[in-house]
């Protein structure tokens, strides 16, 4: 079919419409998931994706993303334009029913797009609803036409406001401050989303532009090798172990495309990233399975054909053949089927299948062409085995010896006297001194307390048989009760609030960090469950006569004595240099007590990003956190070394 074909078919004709608007205002978290930072920046993911989808259908080279000096975000495309003509059921212009109705969009009929990631046609219409004003701008049949909203209502009709020989469309919104907690964009958030974004979808342009005062920026994302510059940005911190990115794409009829990008590293963990229509995939689905499977068979049946196991040997599992891989798998397909609200698992039966098949082939084919490298990397997983039932066995050995299993709790461990793990908190506590404090002060019924004596391994330099005979490590693991690794079992988590209480300075910042690369890569779903916290310990305390204050910041801190100043009297200021230095009553009131307390959720937004950090923070290699701790100094207030 032609382009021109394809054109004409684009236009009010493929607007179907399901609902009304009105009931995004008044439960925005059922549209965008929450109000806070998070929601916040889906909008303008929301209104990208729309352009995206004009770019897999082959209309689109550059998208363009703006934060304007008053925080409102201007998103322009060189795609066809939205629609203007008419709409045939409700007789008003098709960009309007797209920004004033919900589920209106081209994605429904089959005539406006074959592959789409905005599947819900929620997009446009919902940024409109939380918006204080949205105005679109565009450029079709050879015109410039031009619309105004205001929170999920049409402000001005479409008027043609001049000529244009581009086609294209622009559209600027701000975000409404009655609906969202804050209205300030991370440069650095959006900038991972558009990034992950062009690397999905090579050859296509973006550029995020940052107009506020004092953070201009510009950073332009253009990828013509796609998902294989994917893990090259991934593996940029980490040692490969061999030369090529193994890469391979194949169409099946125009219903289904996969593509995978892989390269082993010296890591003991793996990154498996897997996308459906560039919806990142999160909890996996049917094309990760297939991927996976195929991955285990190729390197079975290659090792055994070429005498890396013998005939009578285990074979590898797949944790053995993922051990160091770095991986990308993008499937594109027509008519998705996303398990559960929140589109993170893919259900189609069909893609399993498909891409087992091509992965099976292509992956057998870089093997036998390429017998170095396929050695290195067979190297890689046959230690990994080794290693895998080194960890078995001090699995056993702790077991038999009542550790693990929960059965022995460590002499350490402070319990709580509650047996329901939803209303059971642990704190994770920096040193015997406050630990004993922590004893002292908590809420026994509900608070358990486990004392850490320095800092724990760093795992992200150590295979989990090391890991298990740290004796810290493995005290958190048996009072946690819920196993690691391979072995977690969400269900039998003694405590549904995990709790790191650490000193507010670098070496408790250092020991937080520590802990929280421990549960990212052997325990994540102690993450991505919402079970753990840190704690936000106060660092002044303020006497004035009678009259004592806490504060939990330096601007904190600012901001109260300009408050009292005013009032004669002596002023005894005391910063805290760790929670020693509280006594079990401060303790407790500051820190611990429920209805005082600040704790901060560690939460996993960003895979990508995550994992990157970890790697530079925690990994081998000094040159690229030398850079981080440059780049990032500058938002360090105070650091008591």
């Amino acid at each position: 079919m032609s382009a021109d074909v394809r054109q004409q078919q684009y236009n009010a004709e493929q607007i179907q419409v399901l609902e009304g608007l009105d009931p995004v205002r008044k439960r925005p978290g059922m549209y965008i998931g929450t109000t806070g930072p998070r929601g916040l920046h889906h909008l303008v993911y929301e209104v990208v994706d729309n352009s995206v989808d004009e770019a897999l259908a082959g209309f689109c080279k550059t998208i363009s993303v703006t934060i304007q000096s008053d925080n409102s975000i201007v998103v322009e495309d060189d795609g066809r334009g939205m629609p203007v003509d008419l709409h045939p059921k409700l007789n008003i212009p098709a960009v309007e029913v797209i920004h004033t109705v919900l589920h209106a969009g081209g994605k429904f009929g089959g005539g406006g797009y074959k592959v789409s990631g905005g599947l819900h046609g929620v997009g446009a219409s919902v940024v409109n609803a939380l918006s204080e004003i949205m105005e679109v701008e565009i450029r079709r049949n050879g015109k410039i036409y031009k619309q105004t909203y205001s929170k999920g209502k049409t402000k001005t009709p479409l008027i043609e406001i001049g000529e244009s020989r581009k086609n294209g469309s622009k559209t600027m919104f701000k975000p409404d401050p009655e609906i969202f907690e804050e209205i300030d964009f991370d440069f650095s958030i959006l900038e991972h989303r558009l990034r992950e974004m062009a690397f999905l979808n090579k050859g296509i342009k973006i550029t995020l532009k940052d107009e506020r005062e004092g953070q201009k920026r510009t950073e332009v994302f253009h990828y013509e090798g796609g998902i294989r510059e994917f893990v090259k940005h991934q593996n940029k911190n980490k040692e490969v172990i061999h030369p090529d990115i193994i890469y391979f794409e194949v169409k099946k009829d125009i219903d289904h495309e996969v593509e995978v990008a892989m390269q082993y590293t010296d890591r003991y963990n793996e990154l498996i990233l897997s996308y459906a229509n560039n919806i990142n995939t999160s909890e996996g689905g049917t094309h990760m399975i297939g991927f996976k499977s195929a991955l285990t068979r190729v390197f079975n049946d290659y090792a055994r054909k070429n005498k890396f196991i013998k005939e009578n040997e285990e074979a590898l599992t797949g944790e053995d053949v993922r051990e160091g891989l770095t991986a990308i798998i993008s499937v594109k397909l027509t008519n998705p089927q996303f398990e559960g609200q929140t589109k993170t698992k893919l259900g189609n039966s069909e893609i399993r299948g498909f891409v087992e098949t091509v992965t099976n082939e292509n992956l057998t084919a870089f093997l036998e062409e390429n017998p170095s490298q396929a050695r290195i990397i067979l190297d890689k997983c046959l230690r990994a085995a080794r290693a895998r039932e080194a960890a078995r066995k001090a699995r056993e050995l702790t077991r038999r010896k009542g550790v693990l299993d929960g059965l022995t709790l460590p002499g350490k461990l402070a319990d709580c006297s509650e047996k329901d793990p939803a209303l059971s908190e642990i704190f994770l506590v920096e040193g015997d001194s406050a630990g004993g404090s922590a004893k002292q002060g908590r809420d026994r019924k509900r608070q358990a307390i486990l004392p850490l004596r320095g800092k724990i391994l760093n795992v992200e330099k150590a295979r989990l048989d090391r890991i298990l005979s740290s004796e810290e490590i493995k005290n958190m693991i048996t009072a946690f009760g819920c196993n690691v690794g391979e072995d977690f079992n969400e269900e039998k988590l003694r405590y549904h609030k995990i709790i790191i209480m650490t000193d507010a300075d670098v070496d408790g910042a250092h020991i937080r960090t520590l802990l929280l690369t421990f549960f990212y890569r052997y325990m994540t779903p102690l993450i991505t469950g919402g079970y753990v916290y840190a704690a936000q310990p106060p660092l002044f305390q303020t006497k004035k006569g009678k009259e004592v204050y806490y504060t939990y910041s330096e601007r904190e801190q600012e901001k109260l004595m300009a408050e009292i100043a005013d009032n004669p009297g002596k002023v005894v200021i005391q910063r805290y240099k760790g929670l020693g230095e509280m006594d079990f009553h401060q303790l407790w009131e500051t820190t611990m007590d429920y209805s005082n307390r600040t704790l901060i959720q560690i939460t996993l937004d960003d895979v990508t990003a995550a994992d990157e950090m970890f790697t530079t923070l925690m990994g081998d290699k000094v040159p690229p956190r030398r850079k981080f701790i440059e780049e990032n100094a500058k938002y360090v207030r105070n650091l008591d070394i």
